[in-house]
């Protein structure tokens, strides 16, 4: 196999964690004359303030330890406000190191049940915000503590993955414990029950926005009671109630967005909806089957308002929001982001769709369903595009994901849309990408990766990304110290090193010894980067020149090594054809007579002959 596409980062469910980290950068010499030691004693307050900000949690604590002004300036309020743990293998020692640090922590991004666990040992009660995924393992007894312990939370969400551990008792109390609530968006939970509603309902009297989505079951007239909430949705619940909804939510005297997305809801409850509500102003319906399927739906009266769905010209329908809609279309969310807009109710509107949009259209590309190829091309990848410039920062990440998603027909087979891709391309979409690629945060480095790497199984984008410099982009984030960063790059650099135009630039960007050091840093725990950088050295081994790069760095003894002791047969699989391709130059230089001295190398290529795998074999 020559290339490698993904759809996620990981499986469902799976708590992935990798050590703490930093992308090293290789920084440019600017040519400046150097006459003595720079004194950094001397730099203002306010640059090492700001040289803090560029760096992670481990390495801001290290630096902080060097002297008592800096220790002072590194434990600033502002450097520690919001964290985002989701890179960091984040357990209770981890936790209490940092303690001292979070008495200001405002905002907390985290994954998995292990962190979940770890949270209450930061003592950060003044949180407002937390925000978890890989959720499937969290339980209710952990939930009701982080709760019971941060009284001033405001936001709380979980997803997108389900979770399937939670019930409406944890509901219950959240409610009971955070009566400052704002925002509650829970994914997968089976029964939101009515007891579960009505104590949000009670207590959480400034309850603005709720999102029950991918839910099994949830009480549509409990739902009545929170007379608060503005926005709601309810995307890809199912066994939804539709009659009752049209005949209570359209009493929620302050309910302005809807969102039903995924589900089965007719026409009929859409008319309902949009006639009866006197302050609804947007309700998406996207990749609802029922209702794309009813003739009567092209007689629907809006009365006025949004109704967003696959057969609407979105663009045009989020326009009519502004007093001018002349020179809005695809630009319209960053002319909207761009606006001195005052409009308060507006800015909340778009906030909000911004958010539901990249969750619905991640979740359509992850289920691929048919018939949607002309809304990818003419709507869907434009609305992904725009939504990858939100200041969102997760809004900004699932929209690379789904770009990197939607573009897949096959996964297993490395097969992409011709088509989806090149119309990404089009639109811009490499420089964006490119631009995510190199933030300073690593879950918009690691999905912008992704994104590169599926969208470069095309021969023109990939041609596309050389020219844009994505080759020494990504050659440098493969070597970032974060394992998922570096794994979706080492992906990049394998599908681009299928072209023979590109293997000499992936070397003189320093790639190759990139790569091979992956193989070293990830020998254990790693199996997806060692197959990609595996993958990728196998391409470029096909190289007479690069081959030699490849032995000169150490990769000869770095992919005996692979073949030798990683059980993983789409690594074993990648090794052995690298060392293949290592040996088949013949005269032209002595790779071969070196892969055959490396010690073990002949037995491991023997014992893989034996291999079930056919790849392998």
């Amino acid at each position: 196999m020559t290339r490698r596409v993904r759809r996620k980062v990981a499986k469902k469910g799976k708590d992935d964690a990798v050590s703490l980290s930093y992308l090293e950068i290789e920084v440019e010499d600017l040519g400046l004359e150097r006459n003595g030691d720079v004194d950094w004693t001397s730099l203002p307050d306010d640059t090492v303030i700001q040289l803090f900000s560029c760096l992670n949690y481990r390495d801001r604590a290290s630096l902080s330890s060097t002297c008592k002004t800096w220790r002072v300036l590194g434990a600033s309020q502002c450097l520690w406000s919001s964290l985002d743990l989701r890179a960091h293998k984040f357990d209770t020692s981890t936790a209490t190191s940092l303690a001292s640090r979070c008495v200001y922590l405002q905002k907390l991004r985290f994954r998995g049940a292990e962190s979940a666990d770890a949270i209450i040992h930061l003592q950060a009660k003044n949180l407002r915000e937390i925000s978890g995924d890989y959720c499937r393992k969290i339980t209710d007894a952990t939930l009701s503590v982080i709760v019971a312990r941060h009284e001033a939370l405001e936001s709380l969400q979980l997803g997108p993955d389900f979770c399937e551990r939670i019930t409406g008792d944890a509901i219950k109390a959240i409610a009971l414990c955070c009566p400052k609530l704002k925002k509650l968006r829970l994914s997968g939970i089976k029964d939101v029950y009515a007891d579960a509603i009505n104590a949000l309902a009670k207590h959480c009297p400034t309850l603005v926005d709720i999102g029950f989505l991918d839910c099994l079951n949830v009480d549509e007239a409990a739902l009545e009671n929170v007379s608060s909430v503005r926005f709601l949705s309810v995307a890809g619940t199912s066994n939804m109630k539709w009659d009752v909804v049209s005949h209570l939510w359209h009493k929620l005297p302050k309910l302005i967005g809807l969102d039903v997305s995924r589900t089965d809801i007719g026409s009929a409850t859409i008319s309902r909806l949009l006639s009866s509500s006197l302050s609804l102003k947007v309700l998406c319906a996207l990749n609802c089957p029922v209702l794309e399927e009813e003739t009567s739906i092209s007689t629907t009266k809006t009365n006025g308002r949004l109704l967003l769905a696959l057969f609407s010209d979105i663009f045009r329908e989020l326009s009519s929001l502004f007093a001018e809609t002349s020179n809005k279309g695809r630009n319209m969310f960053l002319d909207w982001r761009c606006s001195k807009n005052k409009d308060k109710n507006l800015n909340e509107i778009m906030t909000w769709l911004e958010w539901i949009l990249s969750h619905t259209l991640l979740r359509t590309a992850e289920s691929n369903p048919q018939g949607l190829d002309n809304f990818w091309l003419k709507q869907g990848a434009a609305l992904l595009l725009s939504l990858m410039q939100s200041s969102q920062e997760d809004v900004q990440e699932r929209a690379a994901t789904g770009l990197a998603t939607f573009v897949v027909i096959d996964d297993e087979n490395a097969s992409i849309d011709r088509g989806r891709a090149e119309a990404v391309m089009r639109d811009g979409g490499i420089r964006l990408l490119l631009n995510l690629a190199k933030s300073w945060h690593e879950g918009l480095q690691s999905e912008a990766a992704k994104a590169l790497a599926n969208l470069s199984v095309n021969a023109n984008v990939a041609k596309a990304v050389a020219e844009e410099g994505g080759i020494n982009i990504l050659a440098a984030l493969a070597r970032s110290m974060n394992r998922l960063v570096a794994e979706e790059a080492a992906g990049g650099l394998w599908n681009l090193s299928v072209g023979e135009e590109h293997k000499a630039a992936i070397a003189e960007a320093g790639g190759v010894k990139a790569l091979v050091d992956l193989i070293f840093k990830w020998s254990s725990g790693g199996d997806g980067v060692l197959e990609r950088a595996a993958g990728a050295l196998a391409n470029l081994a096909a190289d007479d020149k690069c081959s030699m790069e490849v032995a000169i760095v150490g990769g000869v003894h770095a992919l005996v090594m692979l073949a030798r002791n990683c059980k993983f047969e789409g690594v074993q699989e990648q090794a052995a054809r690298a060392l293949a391709n290592l040996a088949s130059h013949g005269d032209s230089n002595s790779n071969n007579a070196a892969v055959g001295q490396e010690a073990g190398a002949l037995e491991a290529l023997v014992q893989l002959t034996r291999s079930p795998h056919e790849g392998v074999r």
